[in-house]
């Protein structure tokens, strides 16, 4: 099995947590090929966000975490981004920006561009990977959505992601601080607003700085399962790594525990966006 789906004692709301880049199993034939160290090909991991949410199922929230790293299969793409520059036989498509940059569902490079294979893979390697690691993850994602919306009326994936502090550096520009923590609903098209309302004030009780959008406004996951009219809501997390991580060594830093404690309290106030009302006691 290429993700691990933990299952609370007793599931007790509509929430679901995921991390789908966090995955860090990599396969003994990508070491032979690639022409990257394994804390370069690490580089592109949401490293230790498993960890930071792992207290998810003590909340009664379902946790689904991807083993497969996303420097080998990216589970937040469409299958079909195939990237002609790194798979022989691949026809150019129309333009997709993700994959001209090297970002599709087989990537052709890790963080700072650098690539992670000396020539091409075959066009028969890239289906295998994703026949074996991308559509497994994404068919229990799926039941899982529709268990959930079936026992709760109400389903809402929290996709929880890093980014490099690099990343939202620019944003400022001078104008003040950067966010902590960028949620992403695909501009409303993945969630109703009042549960992006939720989460952010979640996030902002624990004093940390919350931007909408921007940079990442949600990629593959919110935009396939994000159905607010049919009661399926993604809202995609983004939380600076230099907050818990060393980023160029790729470890945990001393405040991680603090962070993920943090976490825990962020979760325990989302959970309840899709917890049934308790019934009112016998007078």
């Amino acid at each position: 099995m290429n993700y691990d789906l933990l299952e609370p004692s007793a599931t007790t709301t509509g929430v679901v947590f995921a991390s789908p880049h966090s995955g860090r199993a990599y396969p003994a034939n990508m070491r032979k090929t690639t022409v990257l160290d394994e804390l370069a090909l690490r580089s592109s991991e949401d490293a230790y966000v498993d960890r930071l949410i792992a207290d998810a199922p003590l909340l009664g929230a379902p946790l689904l975490l991807a083993r497969t790293p996303r420097a080998f299969v990216d589970l937040n793409r469409s299958p079909d981004e195939l990237d002609p520059a790194v798979i022989e036989g691949v026809r150019r498509v129309i333009h997709n920006p993700r994959v001209t940059s090297g970002l599709g569902v087989i990537p052709r490079v890790v963080a700072n561009g650098r690539a992670i294979y000396r020539g091409k893979i075959p066009l028969s390697e890239a289906r295998r990977r994703i026949d074996d690691h991308w559509h497994p993850y994404h068919a229990a994602l799926r039941a899982l959505l529709q268990r959930q919306r079936a026992a709760f009326g109400i389903a809402v994936l929290v996709d929880c992601h890093s980014m490099p502090h690099e990343a939202i550096e620019g944003m400022s520009s001078g104008r003040g601080p950067v966010p902590d923590v960028v949620l992403g609903d695909r501009f409303g098209a993945a969630a109703d607003a009042g549960i992006v309302d939720r989460i952010e004030a979640a996030f902002t009780a624990e004093g940390l700085r919350v931007a909408r959008n921007a940079p990442f406004a949600g990629a593959f996951i919110a935009q396939r399962y994000g159905r607010p009219t049919q009661g399926t809501h993604v809202v995609q997390i983004e939380i600076d790594r230099a907050l818990y991580m060393d980023e160029a060594r790729v470890t945990p830093l001393p405040r991680f525990d603090e962070l993920r404690g943090l976490m825990r309290r962020v979760m325990s106030d989302i959970v309840d966006i899709a917890r049934p009302e308790l019934p009112l006691a016998a007078e």
